[in-house]
């Protein structure tokens, strides 16, 4: 390694990160990571490296969650691995 080449350039390119999509509990779809959200027609929305995606449907601000999950109780405890 020369000494103007840092530690992480001798490495290599960095290994983007993987996307990650949590369920809450009675909420949203969490997503963590490198993701690209778009609507219909293709334009995309402006996001950041954690949304949450509404599940409920009562969201003013589809398809971001506004927390209205909480206010009308909506209810879904799904589990990894469950059958319906």
């Amino acid at each position: 390694m020369s000494t103007q080449e840092t530690a992480s350039e001798a490495a290599g390119p960095a290994t983007p990160a993987a996307t990650r999509i949590t369920v809450v509990e009675n909420g949203p779809l969490q997503v963590k990571g490198d993701v690209e959200l778009v609507d219909h027609d293709g334009n995309a929305y402006q996001t950041r490296r954690t949304v949450f995606l509404c599940r409920c449907g009562q969201s003013a601000s589809k398809p971001f969650c506004d927390g209205s999950h909480v206010r009308t109780q909506f209810s879904a405890s799904e589990r990894a691995g469950s059958t319906s």
